[in-house]
């Protein structure tokens, strides 16, 4: 069965791959709703039972104080846009989809889905591919912990192939990963976050292209890159959806276009520390992954969870402690925030192991 509202058909790599079979059939055979506003979005609008009196906002109606949420919100809108807030927005929004698919070299609008950030769009894949209660996906911890929440929420099992994490380098495990896949043939998807989280570290393209291209995984590659405007150039994935039909690529407006360069002074900053050891991981996301010492110098999550409190608790700064994670002992992970945040948190950590 063709799936319904599917313009183009996309590249036909790898040979081994097939999107229908995969989709719930239930899901399949979905007809797309559909509203005149689809059609039909200028002239008269008598067609989405809005209200035609215009927004009702006290800055309008008899020039109030409209409070400094709502002013901060309409100090950012035209006045036009303003005026609109009663009309519901464009179902599809075609120009926002046409922006990001230029930004990130893919052909047009069409191969774009926009969502409220990544997490929606990790359910919606899991209630359009999984049947609840049979299906299973593979996740590759440590890795962000949403997959196995949005799993559990869905009734969708999970098999976890961990990172190779010896000396933080927190890769693929191919190998076993192959041999999970000969196993275990039914797997529908397979999450890569790269950068990772916790982990902060790239998966190298070569490595996902070969994932992609073994004929034991007839599932769906899904590479979240919510960090990836981090990571030097050139190393989004976003680039195989253009040769791939078997990956799907996430990212988030909420954490691009930050601040590298503070990322550093962070690093340095931390490194410098006595009772702070590695700095674990790639550094390609906005945040760093550093182990706490006890007083032998060995990682230690009970030294990491006394600092961590310490510090949200009496010091007013709050990091995430990370060491229930695999490959992480001892970590905290702390978020590129101003200089000035960045020397405060260096500071605080730095007096509760002097």
């Amino acid at each position: 069965m063709p799936i319904l509202g599917l313009k183009s058909p996309g590249p036909s790599n790898p040979a081994h791959f097939s999107l229908e079979p995969l989709i719930r059939p239930n899901i399949l055979a979905l007809q797309p709703y559909r509203c005149a506003r689809d059609d039909y979005s200028a002239g008269v609008l008598l067609d989405a039972n809005e209200n035609a009196m215009g927004p009702s906002l006290p800055s309008l109606a008899n020039n109030t104080d409209p409070g400094p949420i709502a002013a901060q919100t309409l100090s950012l809108l035209s006045d036009e846009e303003v005026a609109s807030l009663n009309r519901y927005p464009s179902p599809t929004h075609d120009d926002l989809k046409r922006s990001i698919a230029k930004f990130r070299g893919v052909p047009n609008e069409e191969w774009v889905f926009l969502g409220v950030g990544s997490d929606e769009v990790i359910d919606m894949l899991y209630r359009v591919l999984c049947v609840p209660g049979k299906d299973r996906v593979m996740t590759c911890p440590p890795t962000y912990g949403m997959y196995k929440v949005t799993a559990n929420v869905n009734d969708v099992g999970v098999l976890e192939v961990p990172l190779i994490t010896e000396d933080g380098a927190f890769q693929l495990d191919e190998k076993a990963m192959h041999d999970a896949f000969k196993a275990n043939p039914d797997l529908k998807m397979l999450f890569i976050c790269s950068p990772g989280n916790p982990t902060g570290t790239l998966i190298p393209l070569d490595v996902i292209k070969r994932v992609l291209e073994n004929p034991l995984f007839k599932g769906v590659v899904v590479v979240d890159e919510a960090y990836i405007d981090f990571a030097p150039e050139n190393n989004s994935a976003a680039s195989l959806v253009n040769e791939y039909a078997n990956v799907c690529v996430t990212q988030t407006l909420s954490k691009s276009f930050g601040l590298a360069a503070i990322r550093k002074a962070l690093v340095n900053a931390l490194s410098e520390i006595k009772g702070v050891g590695r700095i674990l991981g790639g550094n390609h996301a906005n945040f760093v992954l550093c182990e706490i010492l006890d007083e032998d110098g060995k990682p230690s999550n009970k030294k990491a969870v006394e600092v961590y409190k310490t510090m949200a608790e009496s010091r007013g700064v709050v990091v995430r402690f990370r060491g229930s994670e695999r490959g992480c002992e001892g970590c905290l992970r702390v978020t590129v925030g101003t200089e000035e945040e960045c020397r405060e948190a260096a500071k605080q950590i730095a007096a509760l192991l002097e």
